[in-house]
Order: structure tokens, then C-alpha cells, then sequence
């Protein structure tokens, strides 16, 4: 479930997976894949540091009326926009020990990617760096370092409730292998915990 995190531009803001059977990430009004935004961050790690860094991530953009009600769609009584034609394909588990996150989400992409196009746009939306100033922005929404590691780490852990199993997806091993590996000072003092 999407938790509130700190972001330096907006206060605190709506951040995760909000549904157990895709991998795709919400951040306020932005939903993108946890897949792509593993390997975005994964590429800056790998990259030589630099004082600023901007690539265009592809993000969708749905207006806040067309996203629709979470904890109505998680009951499965108010079932609309964007959010409750996701649970109306994968509905919420009806046993509480299901509701983990499928480390195998991302196979759900297709289908997501076809409701998703009937909400939001896809745009190129900018990921920044700046090692001056210590911040990362996600288009209009702008972390301090600190910040911004509390996103990934929600992200390691399968957010609330954890990867099923403890199992995580080969993408966001390899997001923490290229971090840890990584001479940006963006990554200096982040922690994985278990």
C-alpha cells in the first residue's frame, strides 16, 4: 500500500504500490513501473558522478479525478477510475495472509499498460540529481537525499506488506547491487535493511 513520505516540494505525499499483483508505483497524480524506476535509478548508480544529472523517465500522468479510490477498490464496493479497474482484474486477497506483494508483478505489465492508457498520459517526465544542493526530483516532486532513500527503500522491501516470501525481483537486486557499488554520494549513506 502507498505510505506517506516526506517530499521537499509538496510536504508529505503518497508513495508505493497499491496493488499486490502489478509492480507498477504511484506518486501522487505520477504511476510508473517499480521495473523501469529500478533500472532508472540502477543506470545513475552505474554513471560516472556528476555535480547534475537529468534523464526523461517515461511516467504516466492521470488527472487526481480519473485515479479513483483506493480503499473503496480494496473493498471492492466503489470500483472506479484508473485504481478500481486494476482491482476489478486483480482483486484484493480475500485472506489476509495473501496480501503480500508478488514478486512476479511485473507479468501483469501488458495488461495494466492497457487500462493505464484509458486514464493518463505518457510523458517524459524528468528525473534530476543535483549533488550541489543534495536533492532528486520526480518531475514537479523534489527529496532531499534522505528523502529519496526512504523511497527506495520502501521499494526493497516490497512496501507495506513486503514481498512475498521475501522474494524480490531480479530488478530491484540489481538496483541495490549497482547502489552499493556506486561512487555517487547520492548513495553514500543509504541502508538496505531487511
Amino acid at each position: 500500500m502507498p505510505l506517506a513520505f516526506e517530499s521537499e516540494s509538496h510536504g508529505p505525499i503518497a508513495f508505493g504500490f497499491f496493488n499486490i499483483e502489478t509492480d507498477m508505483l504511484l506518486l501522487e497524480h505520477y504511476f510508473f513501473f517499480a521495473s523501469d524506476f529500478c533500472r532508472g535509478v540502477a543506470r545513475l548508480a552505474v554513471s560516472q558522478p556528476k555535480r547534475y544529472y537529468k534523464k526523461l523517465w517515461e511516467i504516466y500522468d492521470i488527472p487526481v479525478r480519473d485515479i479513483g479510490d483506493l480503499q473503496g477498490a480494496i473493498s471492492g464496493i466503489h470500483l472506479i477510475g484508473f485504481i478500481g479497474e486494476v482491482y476489478e482484474n486483480f482483486a484484493f486477497p480475500h485472506q489476509p495472509e495473501g496480501f503480500k506483494q508478488n514478486p512476479d508483478g511485473f507479468l501483469t505489465r501488458p495488461v495494466i499498460e492497457k487500462i493505464v492508457t484509458r486514464y493518463g498520459e505518457e510523458r517524459a517526465t524528468p528525473f534530476k540529481v543535483d549533488g550541489k544542493k543534495e536533492r532528486v526530483a520526480i518531475g514537479e516532486y523534489r527529496f532531499t537525499f534522505a528523502g529519496f532513500h526512504a523511497l527506495l527503500r520502501y521499494v526493497w522491501r516490497g512496501g507495506y506488506p513486503r514481498w512475498k516470501d521475501e522474494i524480490r525481483p531480479e530488478y530491484v537486486l540489481k538496483m541495490k547491487t549497482a547502489i552499493e557499488k556506486s561512487q555517487w554520494p547520492l548513495f553514500k549513506d543509504l541502508k538496505f535493511e531487511i
